[in-house]
């Protein structure tokens, strides 16, 4: 049992801990610079930042757990190409921004709220649309208010961390071990990183969102299972749309089905941030 305790106590601190990686220069097309700014994760991110044309929409795009920004930059090209301005950032813990811990959206979500403090001091007027995959998408609904963007797009978040981690543990040790391991694990969280995983649940929050959402879930998702995006669904206000990706497990939607994904995610935020982003 003692030796059990000790992996298990290991493996927590190995989940937990920083990537911190070298993401280098922005592509040369996404026409964009190395920018840092501040956040209340006590953090210093650093993020791509593509103006927009005066006026015109800025999408912000957030990462999966254990990635960084470089995960995002063929949709911000896509979505700069449109004619939007985009900014690309690492959560804290990630890539090239500080941080202690991975924190599961919990500090997360600050980063998520200062990566859009940010454009809108860069551009007043401009508004806002937000592209969030899993962890990230987790990040723009676990914050203590609703994230002030006028469109939302989520891919692949779980309902709650509980969920999030039985299905983690099921894919590698099967489902009867599942929920022992699983609560092991969370118990670990508010004495190492000062939080109840037990209450960082984006289905608790999704229905304070006033924003227009877009949820996207693909059918052979086990990491997040269809019927888990259908109840995040479920639990949001209106406006919102589910897109259902066929035969798509938990990766990139956009590599998946480039043509539906570039068509329905610039439909949602032509509609959603004013007038057609100038071409």
């Amino acid at each position: 049992m003692v030796v059990g305790a000790v992996a298990l106590w290991l493996v927590g601190a190995s989940l937990s801990a920083p990537v911190e990686v070298s993401v280098g220069s922005p592509p040369p097309e996404l026409r964009a610079t190395a920018v840092h700014f501040s956040s209340d994760s006590e953090a210093t991110i650093a993020a791509w930042y593509g103006a927009p044309a005066p006026g015109r929409p800025t999408v912000v795009l957030s990462h999966s757990i254990r990635a960084n920004r470089r995960q995002l930059s063929e949709r911000a090209q896509f979505i700069r190409n449109a004619g939007y301005g985009v900014l690309l950032y690492d959560a804290q813990g990630h890539g090239e921004s500080t941080g202690r811990n991975i924190t599961f959206g919990f500090l997360e979500a600050h980063d998520a709220a200062a990566a859009v403090e940010y454009v809108r001091r860069r551009n007043p007027n401009s508004r806002v649309g937000f592209i969030g995959h899993s962890l990230g998408g987790a990040s723009a609904l676990l914050g203590e208010s609703p994230l002030p963007v006028e469109a939302l797009v989520l891919e692949a978040v779980y309902p709650t961390l509980e969920e999030a981690v039985v299905n983690r543990i099921s894919m590698r040790l099967g489902s009867f071990l599942a929920p022992i391991l699983s609560r092991l694990l969370l118990w670990q969280v508010e004495p190492r990183l000062g939080f109840d995983p037990f209450k960082l649940n984006p289905i608790d929050r999704i229905g304070s969102v006033t924003a227009p959402i877009l949820l996207i879930a693909g059918s052979e998702d086990r990491h997040t299972s269809l019927a888990e995006s259908k109840a995040l669904f479920q639990a949001a206000g209106h406006p919102k749309d589910l897109w259902v990706v066929e035969g798509a497990a938990h990766l990139n939607f956009h590599r998946f089905a480039p043509a539906e994904y570039e068509r329905r995610v610039l439909e949602f935020f032509d509609q959603n941030l004013g007038a057609a982003a100038a071409q």
